[in-house]
């Protein structure tokens, strides 16, 4: 592992972002991730951020409200197999981390393992939440991503503090 500034590899993180990257949470012994294609990376507070948002129907979503702390693992290898099955299927049905051959190491400053895959790893605390509401978003974003399909399934936008930020 090599560690490194959150921003330093900002751009790729970015780029790769749109492409899919996972978002891990783990709680009460069970340990969860999901693919995600939304965040962002910055400063607030006096502090780096990682912004996350996650739906509430999301087990993931569980988690975090009992954990406030996640990881971003960014590949930069191809897993797109991996993306996907982790996008398609709930966390309280099936065991990601098993049916995907996952490898966890434990995070170096929380209680949230990372995907030992090659990569950048970002470890977060949540420091402030926000709740989603229809009245606060365009309405081209509420009809492309909040319409019927979605049944009103809004996110909750969090705020995590890097902690630590390596590659592996």
């Amino acid at each position: 592992m090599t560690e490194i500034e959150f921003n330093e590899k900002a751009r790729e993180t970015l780029q790769l972002l749109s492409k899919g990257v996972f978002l891990t949470t783990a709680a009460e012994d069970k340990v969860n991730t999901m693919s995600i294609g939304w965040g962002y990376l910055g400063w607030a507070w006096k502090k780096p951020i990682f912004g996350v948002m996650v739906r509430h129907s999301r087990f993931t979503h569980e988690l975090l409200e009992k954990n406030a702390q996640f990881t971003v693992t960014v590949p930069t290898v191809d897993m797109s197999k991996e993306m996907a099955f982790c996008g398609t299927k709930s966390g309280r049905d099936t065991d990601k981390i098993k049916a995907c051959g996952f490898e966890l190491l434990p995070g170096k400053t929380v209680s949230v393992p990372v995907l030992n895959c090659k990569g950048y790893q970002y470890e977060c605390r949540v420091l402030c939440k926000t709740e989603m509401t229809e009245d606060c978003m365009p309405e081209e974003a509420k009809k492309l991503w909040y319409g019927p399909q979605a049944g009103g399934d809004l996110h909750t936008f969090y705020f995590g503090e890097i902690t630590a930020c390596y590659l592996i």
